[in-house]
This record gives structure tokens, C-alpha cells and sequence, in this order.
């Protein structure tokens, strides 16, 4: 792997099992009836032993739009971050400052510590996984722990995906792109309804969990909702 959050030469494409490709099927016809969610979020973030506790909105549309806005105990938005149309936001009410960029899998493991694409974000967040647009090699791993897992190399990254292959419901996804590489655990009630998830980039000293209150999903959002107009007199920089 080089640095940076892409695989430096892409390995030569592989012929794909039936059942792999099965599972790859599966996974794209689930992810293909993501519309929107909409939640309540309480995060608790771990960087390198500095604790942060965020409880705000978080909104999400398919393929690739994330906002959430963390709520000071007054219920105003002092920290918002979007992601939408292929830009990366993050805005501190407090301070009047942002840093902006392209939403690229570099970007948002430079600020969030995650190699993640847009649709890759949208689908963590709304208990999915995506597979590559560029499979190049498919192999269906032995059992171990968590069961039998998928594992994809496509040419940015590559991913391996815990899950059922009947339904094709994600139980833990890894994604590593270049030095980045990060897991997520999604969480799950009694009766299979997304309940929140658990993040690891171990390259970053992140660790981080994400619980869901009053989750509602199909709940029709627009994409001007995703749109974040900053104020003129903001202060911007790029992501470094």
C-alpha cells in the first residue's frame, strides 16, 4: 500500500465465484433501496485519548449525502458537518470557522479518520455496505469469530464484509485505502432494526460509537436540506 487512501497498483482482475458474485448481487439490491434516514445521534468520539461527547441530528440520503448538526444544551447547532454534491463541510459556530474539500476517501480520513467515500458514509450510517464499482477480486473468506466474511478489492480500496448470506444484512465492515483503514460494527435490536455503531481507524487512535434515538427511515429529504450556506465573514480553509 502507498499513503494516501488508494491502492498504488491495482491487482489484476480475478474471475469471480457464483457465489461471491451472489453476494455482491445482494449487497447492491439492499443498497439500492436506500432512500434517507433520519435520527437523533449521541456520539462519543476517542482520539488518541482525547474524549469528545456529540448529541445532535444526523440526516442521510442515498447515494452520498450526510449532515449532522451537534446541538448545544440550548438545542442550537454549534458544530455542523456535510457532506453533499461532492464537497466535505465542517463548520464551528463557535469559532465562525470551517474546512472544506472535496469528499474523497483522502479527505475523510483527514478529518474524520475514515477512508470513506460518500456512498460509502451514507451506507455505514444507514446500517449498509457498498461494493466497489471496480471489483477486481471477490473471494468468500472462512468462518472465523463473526462468521464467514466477503472480501473486495476494487481499484481505490478494499473492504471485507461480515454478513448474512441469505439476506445480505451487514453485521461489521473494514475498509482500508492506503495508510487509512478503519472497521465498523453495526448494532442491531432484538428484531434486526439499526440501533447505532462502533468505529475503529487503530492507524488514527480512533475509536468512536454512534447511538440512534427516534431513527426513521423513507422519510422523504430533500437535497436542500444537505445544502450549508456559511456566513460571509466565515473563516475557511482547506483540508490538509
Amino acid at each position: 500500500m502507498a499513503s494516501g487512501c488508494s491502492i498504488a497498483l491495482p491487482p489484476p482482475r480475478q474471475p469471480i465465484s457464483a457465489e461471491a458474485r451472489r453476494a455482491i448481487d445482494l449487497l447492491l439490491t439492499r443498497w439500492q433501496a436506500v432512500t434517507d434516514l433520519r435520527t437523533l445521534a449521541d456520539i462519543s468520539v476517542d482520539r488518541g485519548g482525547q474524549r469528545q461527547q456529540l448529541s445532535g441530528v444526523l440526516l442521510a440520503k442515498a447515494p452520498g449525502s450526510v449532515r449532522f448538526e451537534a446541538l448545544s444544551p440550548f438545542g442550537q447547532p454549534f458544530l455542523i458537518a456535510v457532506v453533499h454534491e461532492g464537497h466535505l463541510t465542517a463548520f464551528n459556530a463557535a469559532s465562525n470557522e470551517a474546512v472544506v474539500g472535496d469528499a474523497t476517501a483522502e479527505t475523510t480520513a483527514r478529518l474524520l479518520g475514515l477512508p470513506f467515500e460518500p456512498h460509502d458514509l451514507v451506507a455505514m450510517v444507514t446500517g449498509y455496505a457498498v461494493p466497489p464499482d471496480d471489483v477486481r477480486v471477490a473471494e468468500i473468506l472462512p468462518p472465523d469469530a463473526l462468521g464467514p466474511s466477503l472480501s473486495l478489492v476494487g481499484s481505490v480500496h478494499e473492504q471485507r464484509i461480515w454478513m448474512d448470506f441469505e439476506t445480505g444484512v451487514v453485521h461489521q465492515l473494514q475498509i482500508v485505502g492506503g495508510r487509512a483503514a478503519a472497521t465498523v460494527t453495526l448494532r442491531r435490536d432484538d428484531e434486526g432494526r439499526l440501533t447505532g455503531l462502533d468505529v475503529s481507524a487503530a492507524e488514527r487512535w480512533l475509536t468512536g460509537t454512534v447511538r440512534y434515538r427516534n431513527l426513521a427511515t423513507a422519510v422523504g429529504l430533500q437535497a436542500s436540506q444537505f445544502a450549508l450556506t456559511l456566513p460571509k465573514d466565515a473563516k475557511t480553509q482547506p483540508i490538509r
